[in-house]
């Protein structure tokens, strides 16, 4: 770089501690085909302690001319960029992360841009999304249509556009100075650089912003989820901070500015709060966000009168086409102070066996005044619920659902008028038409088009040797006379034991008619037991032909899990759409709320246990999408044979103590793909979960305890823990139990108590009428959302079958209480228990196969099944 010469670029970047980053960063700026001589590069070092300054220093002395290092103490990201600001001289500057990387084009891009367009105020780079854990790099960034073609727009007449990212953005330096700006540090954690980018743009009547899509800035989607937008959404600052210093003040700044907020900004502000509003607190209690307390009943103020202030009905007309239609309706009515309904709805489902159809509508406020008619006569609906949606604690929105008959004409009045009926849900209205969009609407190779052609028109063409051997023999007389109208169960991949397996030998025992299969992994101490037991000839080993074959023609797939190893193989999707309906018999008793893993999955059946548990699901206000056409009250199949074995095991059998913990989601890695597997190490048992069980198992007192009253110590983990047993050091009272080739019936019916935390085998208990003492050390991470789902209808103070306590010396001394008590729980306990298993009469098979059944024909002229309600409390001890 020229002494005389001013730079045309400025590169400034803000640098703490990401020694790991920066030689790829440095790399990328090096790699440049515009050259460095027009270039000058501040790192400022924000009092970086790791090996940071070192390698700056180093590519400074390398390139002394054109990177310069300015060190200061710790102040933020924003007062660095400030810093950067104020020491730079050139005419163009970007403030690029130094975890990121540019193309090699990336700056002779821009320079050709700037010189076509010398009356530009602002160029926005393509934002491209680097998956660090893959190594790979996606054009999937949710505003990437904006690039399309290269557009230079006055933002004043396309208000479809902004741009929000400084790291990827190329600003007038003499402009900033002009205007005194500078990046507010308090915006935390985010949107800092949206807050600069649109106070810089408001400076200007028509904004003018080129927007390249061959200059490409790749975000760092960090391996460990360490970066600023990974670990937003737990932040408090992203409820309170953000919406007020960084949407609200710009919405401020430009009614004084301008005397209204221009249209872009808008459209802006509108996708930048979409983003609180995609999931509901059901489906984001993992996140970490906040769902009620000051911090929530602050950010609902804020974002009301945010939506207050600006034309919410119009600028939707102009936000991106990412923005779902759900969030649309949320952002437009959910603040409104009116009652608001569709004013149509929709029919969005058709049952041609059962000959009823689904229709929907959203609406705010109480429910509307409803009047169904079929053929011109007033009719209830099959089955009805309302679904909240909530968000930070407070319902903005309610989804009604009914079923119909679908054999006469229907019509709907709401509050005494008529409303239309659709048959899709309209997109709405729209002011622009992206490229994409256009695709996805008007091409008939669009993803949404696919979507539309019937199941049994779709060309399936597999890549592997075993799905186009099994679509050749799929069609076969042999195959479709050997596997017709099947009944396919199954409970995990590798494991049996569960509700599956026991209707799959309720069916053969008692309706030999039906054509049941039951599938497993093939090789493991499961099959085995299975395969000696006498059913061999109905045994079908998961992943081979001979299941391919079975799937492409089951009638009906029932498993005790969903997960998509079960319910979405992509080895059957890959030569046959999925045909089968899906009955969910479930491998426990719900009392959380699942919704979040459910809600997706499409079921015909949905077995429950309780009545608490079937209003949880299928009753009005919870959010779960599922009605009284799906959710039985049948019992688990399971529960046949446990209250068979449990009565084998009179008080005078029962030698065991039996203590089940169940897992939790953030210790574990994925499942790996195409199983229900997952792989554990060792430094697991370095966690605080492993080292509270292991205390309470080896404790002592117990232990004699157990000796006293003649029982061993049974230690049961969940199955997803079981790899840890054999690194597990246990004493020698301590007896390691597996699922795995066991019956864990029977080990259910020899406990003498039985010592869980959250596990739904403590309903296993109850249903024997074992006493359970709940060891709950982490009960505000795992209800808060730290596992899978978060706390549900069921209080375990309030509704649980025993003692809850927090720490080891406490759920020792309420187990010992237990024991010395006898065989029986506490009678306030037994209430509770009472209360919840009405019916323990061994007929749930029996109720669940009537279900399965039921979903074959005609439901049209069934009666209408009531909305359930929950029951009341119990019994407090």
């Amino acid at each position: 770089m020229s002494n005389e010469a001013r730079p045309l670029f400025s590169i400034v970047s803000a640098v703490y501690n990401v020694a790991p980053y920066l030689p790829d960063f440095i790399a990328s700026i090096e790699r440049q085909t515009h050259g460095l001589d027009d270039v000058e590069i501040l790192m400022i070092d924000d009092g970086s302690t790791d090996e940071s300054p070192r390698l700056l220093a180093e590519w400074a002395n390398r390139h002394p001319k054109t990177v310069r290092v300015i060190t200061q103490e710790n102040a933020g990201q924003g007062a660095a960029r400030n810093a950067g600001i104020k020491a730079a001289h050139g005419e163009w500057i970007t403030f690029p992360d130094p975890d990121d990387t540019v193309n090699d084009k990336y700056l002779q891009v821009v320079a050709d841009f700037i010189e076509a367009h010398p009356d530009a105020h602002m160029a926005a780079t393509h934002r491209l999304i680097w998956n660090e854990a893959e190594d790979k790099v996606t054009d999937r960034h949710p505003l990437r249509s904006m690039f399309h073609a290269n557009p230079y727009v006055d933002l004043s007449l396309n208000p479809e556009r902004f741009h929000g990212s400084s790291p990827a953005t190329f600003f007038r330096l003499d402009r900033i100075r002009d205007l005194g700006l500078e990046f507010d540090g308090r915006i935390r954690p985010n949107f800092e650089d949206g807050h600069f980018n649109s106070r810089y743009l408001l400076s200007f009547d028509q904004p003018r912003v080129g927007f390249l899509d061959a200059a490409r800035y790749h975000y760092r989607k960090r391996a460990d989820d360490s970066s600023t937008l990974q670990t937003a959404q737990a932040h408090p600052g992203r409820y309170n901070v953000v919406p007020k210093l960084g949407y609200l003040d710009l919405v401020e700044r430009a009614r004084e500015l301008h005397g209204r907020v221009p249209r872009w900004l808008e459209s802006f502000l509108l996708y930048e709060l979409h983003w609180y509003f995609r999931a509901t607190d059901s489906h984001a209690a993992s996140t970490g966000r906040p769902q009620g307390g000051p911090v929530t009943d602050e950010f609902h103020a804020v974002a009301a009168e945010i939506l207050g202030q600006i034309d919410v009905d119009e600028a939707l007309r102009y936000v991106p086409p990412t923005v779902p239609g759900q969030t649309r309706l949320i952002l437009a009515h959910g603040y409104e102070e009116q009652p608001w309904h569709d004013p149509f709805v929709h029919l969005k489902k058709f049952d041609v066996d059962q000959v009823i159809v689904k229709a929907s509508y959203f609406y705010t406020g109480d429910l509307p005044t409803e009047v169904w008619r079929a053929n011109g006569e007033p009719i209830e609906p099959l089955h009805a619920k309302v679904r909240d949606l909530e968000f930070y604690g407070r319902t903005l929105m309610h989804e009604r659902s009914v079923w119909l008959p679908a054999n006469r004409s229907l019509q709907l009045d709401l509050d005494g008028a008529a409303v239309d009926i659709v048959y899709e849900r309209p997109y709405g209205p729209t002011r622009v038409a992206p490229p994409g969009q256009i695709r996805w609407f008007g091409s008939p190779l669009s993803q949404r088009a696919r979507s539309r052609v019937p199941k049994h028109l779709q060309i399936k063409k597999p890549e592997s040797r075993q799905g186009k051997i099994a679509q050749r023999l799929m069609r076969t007389p042999q195959v479709r006379k050997k596997y017709a109208d099947a009944w396919v169960l199954m409970d995990r991949v590798h494991d049996a034991a569960d509700s599956g397996e026991i209707l799959f030998r309720y069916l053969r025992a008692h309706h030999p008619e039906i054509n049941a299969w039951f599938v497993l992994e093939k090789g493991g101490k499961e099959w085995e037991r299975f395969r000696k037991e006498g059913h061999g000839d109905r045994l079908v080993a998961y992943g081979s032909l001979q299941w391919r074959l079975l799937l492409a023609h089951a009638k009906h797939l029932l498993s005790s899990h969903a997960d998509a190893a079960v319910v979405a193989p992509a080895e059957i999707t890959e030569f046959t759409p999925r045909n089968w309906r899906f009955h969910f018999l479930q491998h426990g008793v719900i009392k959380d709320d699942i919704s979040s893993w459910l809600d997706s999955k499409e079921m015909d059946t949905f077995v429950v246990s309780t009545r608490q548990e079937m209003a949880s699901i299928a009753g009005d206000h919870t959010p779960y999408v599922f009605t009284t056409r799906e959710v039985a009250l049948t019992g688990l199949p399971r529960f046949d044979r446990l209250r068979e074995v449990g009565l084998r095991f009179p008080p005078d059998k029962r030698d065991l103590l039996l203590v089940t913990p169940t897992w939790r989601n953030g210790l574990l890695p994925p499942v790996i793909k195409g199983s229900q597997r997952r792989e554990l190490d060792s430094s697991l048992l370095e966690s605080d979960f492993v080292q509270q069980w292991m205390s309470y198992i080896c404790d002592d007192t117990l232990a004699e305890a157990c000796r006293r009253h003649g029982l061993k110590l049974g230690f049961l983990p969940h199955p997803n823990l079981q790899p840890l047993l054999p690194m597990m050091h246990l004493p020698d009272h301590v007896l390691p139990l597996s699922y795995e080739g066991g019956d864990p019936q029977e080990l259910f019916a020899r406990a003498r108590a039985v010592v869980t935390d959250f596990s739904s085998i403590a309903f296993n208990a109850a249903y024997l009428q074992r006493p359970v003492v709940y060891f709950q050390f982490d009960a505000d991470t795992v209800l808060g959302g730290g596992h899978v789902g978060r706390a549900g209808y069921f209080e375990y103070p309030r509704d649980g079958f025993g003692p809850v306590e927090e720490d080891k010396d406490s759920a020792v001394a309420a187990t010992i209480q237990a024991l010395d008590h006898g065989p029986d729980p506490l009678p306030a306990y037994q209430a509770r228990i009472d209360a919840s298993f009405q019916e323990r009469d061994g007929k749930c098979c029996e109720r669940v196969v009537a279900h399965v059944k039921l979903t074959e024909g005609n439901r049209s002229r069934l009666p209408a099944e009531p909305t359930p309600q929950m029951p009341a409390t119990v019994v407090r001890p």
